[in-house]
């Protein structure tokens, strides 16, 4: 007879009592949840079984008895035996230990059909011990490749055994902190102190949820004002990085603060990781307000941010003299290339002025934008993005004209090349469907794609020029969208949950042999797996922005070559211009 006993390692030494568990259902397997120490009411205990089954929802009973000698309880084991009759049962198990051994004596007390006890001495027992506590607060994940999945493998020995140890909970925490008429040996019974001061910690929290409701209420009650809701500035606040990251720490509060609890593991850790990166974002901004606001850092800033926007400007005049010029020795159309060069120095000497006419106010600028990074470092980081934008605007300018410029004869020169085909472009049906010209219209076309193709070198020049500084700029502000969206998804309470409680995120078990004495039954370990570092983080991270499908580097190429703009906000799933 092979009888596999789920036993925790915390009972191991426990003082001897009743087993109480309960038999796995189409398993010949028994999962021991604690032991209630003698001396006790054989009523009281099923008093207080009964009341936990009404809690738990878990059919729970009496299986047996669990003796460790000890001097003056000589006559323990039998006592215990005799209780069978009270507490009746298919198969009474009466496991002891003897002192200096490791493995356990187990036996099998049956019925007959007349009512008689048959004893059974279980040779071949394999006797997991597990550590309770691991099991009850670990997580059983289904495993990726899909050899076993929750819904569709609910029958197995090990998810009924995680699963009653998960729903068990009201017998470890009923006597956390008073015994109570029963003493019991479970995992709880070694952490009572540390319990007391996580539920103080969790009454501390309601106050500060409230509050944080409270203030959400009025930021709601703002925002619904008749004048934010104008277009003009909902359009702004969609494309401000700030106003975005703002939305996203107002959920992720919102979330945080409900008083709904979390319905299941998954949310609860999502709130969780929620809460941690808040804060850990409220440290990091802190510390950089600290730094900003030490030794007059931010008067510096406003000195140097002034020489430093005139420097550029002064780099893209002599950029510019030298397109309008013969640039690489190549042969420019000398009309277009002056015209062009005057345009775009006009908006730099625009651009000087407005720096100027600025420069007393950036210092104030700075110093009330270093306060919001009291709200987080991404409100920093945030503001600083929108900033750049700001301050590279008129390369953003020369930009779009150039691209625009580009994008016309791009398009022109594709139409009329269709047109010397005997081709043309079906707008309701979006295909090319054959066409036929007369002379004068291949006369003209003919003309227009002659000075289109030789006008083409001085604008692709233009614009290969500004799309490298656009895109210099772009990759500046890719990288501080990166960092905010890194501090805002990343699940920095799983991964420490991973590397400190391991077991808290498991994805299976292992067994190895304890103990193999003759005349024992066979003791295995069970060790949990924990999840790879790669699942948890692909699990449990929060999901942003950078979350979304984005344009594949070939569709980024496309738009640079056709001369499509680029937006650092563009997603695949947006509509282009």
């Amino acid at each position: 007879m092979v009888l596999k006993i789920f036993f925790p390692q915390c009972c191991n030494r426990a003082d001897s009592g009743l087993l109480v568990g309960r038999w796995l259902s189409g398993h010949d397997s028994a999962v021991v949840l604690a032991v209630i120490h003698y001396p006790f009411i054989p009523g009281q205990v099923k008093q207080y079984i009964q009341q936990i089954q009404a809690r738990s929802g878990v059919e729970l009973s009496v299986l047996g008895s669990w003796s460790l000698p000890k001097e003056g309880q000589e006559g323990m084991e039998s006592f215990l035996r005799d209780l069978s009759t009270i507490f009746p049962q298919k198969r009474w198990l009466q496991i002891n230990r003897e002192l200096g051994k490791t493995g356990f004596n187990c036996q099998v007390l049956s019925r007959d059909q007349n009512g008689r006890v048959i004893p059974r001495e279980i040779k071949k027992k394999a006797d997991k011990i597990d550590g309770e506590r691991k099991v009850m607060l670990s997580q059983l994940h289904p495993i990726e490749n899909g050899l076993s999945d929750p819904t569709t493998d609910p029958t197995s020995e090990l998810r009924q055994m995680f699963r009653s140890v998960a729903l068990s909970q009201p017998l470890f925490f009923l006597d956390r902190y008073d015994d109570g008429p029963l003493k019991s040996t479970h995992w709880q019974s070694e952490g009572r102190e540390a319990s007391i001061i996580v539920e103080l910690l969790k009454h501390s929290t309601l106050p500060l949820c409230v509050l944080i409701r409270w203030l959400l209420s009025i930021w709601t009650w703002i925002c619904d004002i008749r004048v934010f809701s104008l277009s003009p500035l909902r359009f702004l606040s969609s494309k401000l990085s700030t106003c975005v990251q703002l939305s996203y720490r107002t959920e992720h509060m919102r979330t945080v603060s409900s008083q709904k609890p979390a319905a299941g593991h998954t949310e609860f850790m999502r709130k969780a990781n929620m809460v941690v990166s808040v804060l850990l974002d409220v440290a990091l901004g802190m510390l950089l307000m600290w730094w900003l606001y030490k030794d007059n850092h931010i008067s510096m800033l406003a000195n140097t941010l002034v020489p430093a926007a005139d420097h550029v400007a002064k780099e893209l005049e002599e950029l510019l003299q030298w397109l309008m010029g013969a640039p690489a020795g190549l042969k420019m159309n000398r009309a277009l290339d002056q015209v062009l060069g005057r345009f775009f120095l006009y908006h730099i000497h625009l651009w000087i002025s407005y720096i100027h006419l600025m420069s007393p106010f950036i210092e104030g600028i700075l110093w009330y934008g270093g306060l919001s990074a009291c709200f987080g470092l991404t409100f920093a980081l945030s503001l600083l993005s929108d900033m750049v934008a700001l301050l590279t605007f008129h390369i953003y300018c020369f930009y779009v004209y150039g691209a625009r410029l580009y994008c016309l004869k791009i398009y022109g020169l594709s139409s009329l090349w269709r047109l010397f085909r005997g081709k043309k472009w079906n707008v309701l049906r979006q295909r090319v469907d054959s066409c036929s010209y007369d002379l004068d219209q291949l006369f003209i076309g003919t003309l227009l794609f002659t000075v289109l193709l030789f006008l083409l070198p001085t604008t692709a020049l233009y614009y290969l020029v500004f799309t490298l500084l656009r895109l210099v700029v772009v990759l500046f502000q890719g990288v501080l969208h990166l960092s905010v969206d890194f501090i805002n998804s990343f699940p920095l309470f799983a991964v420490a949950l991973r590397i400190t409680r391991s077991y808290r995120l498991a994805e299976g078990v292992k067994f190895k042999v304890l103990c193999e004495e003759p005349g024992t039954a066979l003791h295995l370990l069970m060790e949990i797996n924990p999840l790879k570092s790669s699942t948890v983080v692909q699990l449990y991270r929060t999901p942003t922005y950078s979350c979304y499908p984005k344009d594949s580097w070939a569709a980024l190429a496309k738009k640079l070559f056709v001369g499509e703009l680029i937006y650092p906000w563009r997603h695949k799933t947006t509509k282009t211009d």
